[in-house]
């Protein structure tokens, strides 16, 4: 897998830069299986579970395309089950399933096992990040070298994006996940530590998210 092809296929591509993965970074994708009536229901409740469907599977698309190529070891971590054939090629994405009650033990499980393999930088995302690219996640990467946490925050209260070099559970713990306080209740509970803060980005989850952005505009066409 290290000699170079003169073919300059996308696939082609994606061997060369699995090849030259940074051993020492882990990036975490958490999704949900794209199910009807099963994700984005808040959007689904102004534009209906196919639509909603449909614009996640588009940001699914975009989240392994903007992926892929990030110089770090990769994990899917599926909600329900995995799902062996879908859009995350297994040769270059592990994939897992979540495991926890409630979104931070599921995020501390998953933060913890890639510690305890041996990784020194672990970053998080979602998979519902139209505004999120490789160079940021590469970025807080760098970051990380003179961070301890490093945290993308959602204009929503939350975050999108969680970079750690040693497991904090404390930041997992006595949430109330999918409010407007988990960003500051997690700041408070890192403040002794170096915490670094990226660019304020949104997350899709309303209709009010999408309604202005071109991008979604043919999957909104039925409600101008």
């Amino acid at each position: 897998m290290g000699i170079l092809s003169t073919s300059h296929s996308k696939k082609d591509q994606k061997i060369i830069h699995f090849s030259l993965v940074q051993a020492d970074n882990l990036l975490l994708i958490f999704t949900r299986n794209p199910e009807l009536g099963k994700c984005k229901t808040r959007l689904a409740a102004t534009v209906g579970d196919q639509i909603a469907l449909d614009i996640y599977n588009f940001l699914l698309s975009h989240t392994v395309k903007f992926t892929e190529n990030i110089n770090a070891a990769k994990e899917v971590h599926y909600s329900d089950e995995i799902w062996e054939d879908d859009i995350w090629d297994s040769a270059f994405y592990r994939k897992k399933l979540q495991i926890g009650k409630d979104l931070g033990e599921r995020m501390e499980h998953a933060f913890r096992q890639g510690f305890e393999k041996g990784y020194k930088k672990i970053i998080i995302i979602g998979s519902d990040m139209f505004d999120l690219s490789g160079s940021d996640i590469e970025n807080a990467f760098l970051r990380l070298d003179h961070a301890d946490v490093v945290i993308g925050p959602a204009k929503d209260g939350g975050y999108y994006l969680l970079g750690m070099k040693k497991l904090k559970t404390d930041i997992f713990q006595n949430k109330n996940w999918g409010t407007d306080t988990v960003l500051n209740d997690t700041l408070n509970d890192l403040k002794n530590e170096n915490v670094q803060l990226l660019e304020t980005k949104n997350d899709v989850d309303l209709y009010e998210d999408i309604k202005n952005n071109v991008a979604f505009r043919h999957f909104l066409k039925d409600m101008e």
